[in-house]
């Protein structure tokens, strides 16, 4: 298996900003995609933006400019950096991971059990 620990989340001001980490661990030979999913109180949850292994990245378009995402290979972990955070910026943040484990054809997917982001305005 696979475990995905978030870090970072926590209650700020508008404007500010915050830095969330996930440290993948358990049983897998690697680690394809990774990234960030968030859910606000009441709707579907969303993209915000993943990384491959080669370092390619994606983000949501109202991401953009704002959130950046990054990935320690060696570390197996991701991490977003958010900056000017707004209101509506509000979730549970997710970490999110593609690996590959030895002995099974292809890629599983994986969550973390979620970090609060509060932003106050």
């Amino acid at each position: 298996q696979v475990q995905l620990v978030e870090s970072g989340g926590g209650l700020v001001q508008a404007g500010e900003s915050l830095r969330l980490s996930c440290a993948a661990s358990g049983s897998f030979f690697s680690i394809d995609d990774m990234g960030w999913y968030r859910q606000a109180p009441g709707k579907q949850r969303e993209l915000v933006a993943t990384a491959t292994r080669g370092g390619s990245t994606t983000y949501a378009d109202s991401m953009k400019g704002r959130f950046t995402v990054s990935r320690d290979i060696v570390k197996n972990t991701v991490y977003l950096q958010m900056i000017n955070l707004k209101a509506e910026d509000t979730a549970v943040y997710y970490c999110n991971a593609q690996a590959r484990r030895l002995g099974v054809v292809g890629t599983r997917e994986y969550w973390g059990q979620g970090t609060q982001v509060t932003v106050s305005s």
